[in-house]
């Protein structure tokens, strides 16, 4: 089937976001490798070696500099299950087609257990 696009602003916005994934991340910008990894634990970067200079002034004066990634790496490595990934992860072995066939079939035949209707929450009131 094919099909056309005929619309320019259709085609601008397809031109724009084709391009989005495509590019490197602007320089100077951290990536995960600013994660340590002790043996055990993932350790969280230094923000003072991520601060960068603020280029903005407010009012004739700068602004503080800034930790770009800082928190975003702080919380990544505070939540990895298992900090030995970062030096070597576990080589992907593919999907169980088999497994996902028999849940698919357990659930379309009436054979899947419910959920608990009970929950670990509760609801705040003032």
């Amino acid at each position: 089937m094919f099909v056309r696009f005929s619309s320019p602003p259709l085609l601008i916005l397809l031109a724009a976001l084709s391009g989005c994934m495509s590019t490197p991340p602007p320089l100077s910008m951290p990536d995960s490798s600013v994660i340590g990894f002790d043996g055990t634990h993932a350790v969280p970067p230094d923000c003072a070696k991520l601060e960068q200079p603020s280029h903005l002034v407010d009012a004739g004066a700068g602004r503080s500099s800034v930790a770009f990634g800082c928190a975003t790496y702080t919380n990544l490595a505070n939540m990895l299950a298992r900090p030995a990934d970062l030096v070597q992860p576990i080589p992907y072995a593919g999907t169980d087609a088999a497994l996902g066939a028999s849940a698919v079939r357990r659930y379309e035949e009436g054979q899947a257990t419910p959920l608990n209707t009970t929950s670990t929450t509760s609801n705040v009131t003032r």
